[in-house]
């Protein structure tokens, strides 16, 4: 049976679908993603990350921020 996706949905299922394995653990790759739409993003990336809540999209203002996120995720504690 084949599944009909835009290049968008296909590009979010590919990045759900890559993990790392680590002491016999397996952990998502990708957690979320960043962004800022409107500075010449394509529209149909917004509108397949909003079409699958699997991967989460964390919109920002500007870029000075999204460095300070990118900076701080990595050290903060994970759930």
């Amino acid at each position: 049976m084949t599944k009909r996706l835009t290049v968008a949905q296909a590009i979010v299922a590919f990045l759900k679908n890559q993990y790392l394995e680590r002491d016999g653990r397996q952990y998502r790759f990708f957690e979320g993603c960043f962004g800022i739409f409107g500075h010449g993003n394509v529209a149909g990336m917004g509108q397949a990350l909003e079409q699958d809540p699997g991967l989460p999209y964390y919109l920002f203002r500007n870029e000075q921020a999204m460095v300070h996120a990118a900076t701080a995720l990595p050290r903060a504690p994970s759930a």
